[in-house]
């Protein structure tokens, strides 16, 4: 297993060789190293100015794994599913990436410090990659980060990639999107899939799983979820119910086979105008990012300092100062270009 829990490769001094330029072009020739693939995505968590040439090298490499998400309450045992499940993905042979977005703050230790522990059987395992991002503070550029993320840890040869989140709120909902099929795991107690449906879980769920289902509730939250699923209508996919019992190794295997289901439901039933629609989603949320951090990076090291300094001192609202770079072409390619050109945060 390579995980962020072991000692950062990053963080020792680097070799000859470890420049942008040389790790993209050893990714590129398939020249895979982790050490690089730690650095890269450094990098594109950490928004350097580096980040979209990074992504817009290997993209070309992209679009082979399968993206799973897995999402649900906390104390649904999504740590200890996905431990199983790291489990009969290597013994189909099946190269595994494991990105864990992380809610808590980076001192504290949090759950994913807690999942990465239950995670140890696969500590020798170079099949197996862990990474955590923490979402704390990073407000609308998570999304963002995780999705170039996916795409290296794609790029870099995975077969399969488990997105991993801690709760139900919109910025788990965004996430999720980001995935070719997503499951959501519950438990008996609590009413949860309630919850689930309130927080539009049950919208995007793919497969459903009643986890710890030896305790007494199980079969009725099942019924539930599969009127649920009755309830939505229409001819597409039928997302699954199923009962398991990770901790004791007990129907994940049928976990597995409903997502390779699914995937193959895909593949059968492509839509053309909805793929259509995903990459013009994607440009669009990739150039308005780009925008805001271009933006941000040039106010931050003085330019358009004549507006900037007008709205500090409150003598120029911020829609009219808006409206004023916007239609002076030479502020515009001030704001733009030079947000572009400042390469400081990501090459050295």
């Amino acid at each position: 297993m390579t995980s962020d829990s072991l000692p950062n490769p990053a963080a020792a001094p680097q070799p000859e060789g470890t420049d942008l330029n040389a790790m993209l072009a050893r990714f590129e020739r398939g020249d895979l190293r982790i050490r690089d693939l730690a650095r890269l995505i450094t990098k594109v968590e950490n928004r350097s100015a580096d980040s979209s040439t990074i992504i817009e090298r290997i993209y070309a490499k992209t679009g082979h794994a399968q993206v799973v998400g897995i999402t649900g309450p906390p104390g649904a045992g999504k740590s200890t599913l996905i431990n199983r499940l790291i489990a009969l993905y290597r013994g189909l042979g099946k190269k595994i990436a494991i990105l864990a977005i992380d809610p808590s703050s980076p001192f504290s230790g949090g759950a994913v410090l807690g999942d990465r522990v239950r995670m140890t059987d696969h500590y020798k395992d170079e099949g197996v990659y862990i990474r955590s991002l923490s979402s704390r503070g990073s407000h609308g550029g998570l999304s963002r980060a995780a999705r170039e993320i996916v795409k290296l840890l794609d790029a870099f040869g995975n077969d399969v990639i488990i997105i991993e989140t801690v709760g139900v709120g919109q910025t788990e909902l965004a996430i999720m999107d980001l995935a070719d099929t997503t499951v959501v795991v519950t438990v008996p107690e609590g009413g949860d899939s309630v919850q689930m449906m309130k927080a539009g879980l049950n919208e995007i769920a793919d497969i459903f799983v009643v986890n710890k289902a030896d305790r007494e509730g199980a079969d009725r939250i099942k019924a539930e979820l599969e009127l649920s699923v009755h309830l939505r209508g229409g001819d597409g996919w039928r997302a699954p119910v199923l009962l398991t019992q990770a901790a004791a190794d007990r129907g994940v295997d049928k976990v597995v086979e409903a997502i390779a289901e699914h995937r193959e439901y895909l593949r059968e039933h492509t839509d053309a105008a909805r793929e259509a629609d995903r990459r013009t989603r994607e440009f669009v949320e990739v150039l308005s990012a780009e925008l805001e951090e271009r933006a941000i990076r040039t106010v931050a090291d003085g330019g358009v300092s004549d507006v900037v300094s007008e709205v500090r001192r409150g003598k120029l609202n911020p829609y009219s100062a808006v409206r004023r770079i916007i239609e002076d072409r030479s502020s515009l390619d001030e704001l733009l270009l030079n947000g572009k050109s400042n390469r400081r945060g990501g090459s050295r």
